[in-house]
């Protein structure tokens, strides 16, 4: 008999499910539920013995993950959007955190190996960088030799400042240091949107609706902050550069 494949919305309540009844349930193969397990897009499921139970959150994420494949979005961009939700949440939670999380992701990751990254940068790429590289979270070993670069387009700003002649290492200690601001920036637009737009956004749409308008000014907010942060880039490096030049041209002058 064929099971009946229930809508994302609908309500398990506190059901639970064999791994078979999952896939049923869902509407995928065992194999790809094993498989997106191992991956950590699913949270462990209850063991009783041998046998592992599934719950709503479980069916909630596997019906986002679907929904995903099927709108074209890799694996890889799925496993960034999931790894940072609530394990346990139902389909409207993971909707409001992909909408929330979506406008944020950086592209698709690449897939290369140090040589590789040699012959692009133009200087060697030791072992001792490729471990920086992989603490900082930039890059993640796979099998033998492999590695997979988690933004491939911070990776290519890193390469173009190395051809410049500056060092592997220094600029890994800036990147460093780089993070470190930019992580306190994220933290106080976050803080902003919180405290101004975040309740009354909610409050105020239906939750059907909210969806969409969370989205919407998500979209809109990414470019907004991009544009601000890199105006005051500007304005501040051209600020430093002058700085650093008078100071080095005084100190040549006083030689």
């Amino acid at each position: 008999m064929e099971a009946q494949e229930q809508t994302p919305g609908a309500d398990d309540g506190d059901r639970e499910f064999t791994v078979d009844e999952l896939a049923a349930r869902v509407g995928i193969t065992v194999r790809n539920v094993r498989a997106y397990a191992a991956r950590g897009l699913l949270p462990p499921p209850r063991l009783v013995g041998r046998t592992g139970y599934y719950g709503p959150e479980h069916v909630a994420r596997l019906l986002l993950v679907r929904e995903m494949l099927a709108e074209g979005y890799s694996l890889a961009v799925i496993e960034r959007t999931l790894v940072t939700a609530p394990a346990i949440g139902g389909s409207a939670s993971l909707a409001l955190h992909r909408a929330l999380l979506a406008p944020w992701l950086p592209p698709e990751p690449e897939d290369t190996t140090a040589g590789e990254l040699t012959a692009r940068a133009g200087v060697p790429i030791d072992p001792a960088t490729v471990e920086e590289l992989v603490r900082l979270g930039l890059v993640e070993r796979l099998d033998g030799d492999r590695l997979r670069v988690t933004d491939p387009s911070l990776l290519t700003a890193g390469l173009q400042v190395m051809q410049l002649g500056v060092p592997p290492s220094a600029l890994i200690t800036a990147q460093t240091r780089v993070i470190e601001l930019v992580r306190e920036i994220a933290a106080t637009y976050v803080g902003m949107f919180l405290e101004t737009g975040w309740r009354s956004l909610v409050e105020s749409a239906s939750p059907p609706e909210q969806l969409d308008r969370v989205g919407d000014v998500m979209s809109r907010l990414q470019p907004a902050a991009a544009q601000a942060l890199l105006a005051s880039f500007r304005t501040e490096m051209a600020a430093a550069v002058s700085a650093a030049v008078e100071a080095e041209l005084r100190a040549l002058a006083g030689d």
